[in-house]
């Protein structure tokens, strides 16, 4: 399965974070509070994510708001058979250390 890049996976963090949807403004102010980015980078990468179906947006006067896709069934559903036992085993160690166990 094809990894997020560095931006797209602190653009992801953020919204996912955020648990309401954002303009690509608002992204950008945040991340600026770390470093030095352009607007039009941030924009490019969205409007990516939003074609390769990782976000949702919906009109919001001139821009967009932009919100995670249906993530983990969007994520699970590209899983190769191994990255699946894979997140099966991580999920069973999991269970068992909330369980006490």
């Amino acid at each position: 399965m094809r990894r997020f890049g560095e931006l797209e996976a602190v653009i992801m963090d953020r919204l996912w974070t955020r648990r309401e949807p954002a303009t690509v403004r608002e992204i950008v102010d945040e991340l600026r509070q770390h470093r030095e980015i352009a607007y039009t980078t941030v924009l490019t990468v969205m409007d990516n994510l939003y074609k390769k179906g990782w976000l949702r947006r919906e009109p919001a006067g001139r821009a967009h708001r932009y919100t995670p896709a249906e993530a983990l069934l969007y994520f699970v559903g590209r899983m190769t058979l191994d990255e699946a036992a894979a997140l099966r085993r991580a999920l069973t160690t999991y269970e068992r250390k909330i369980a006490g166990k």
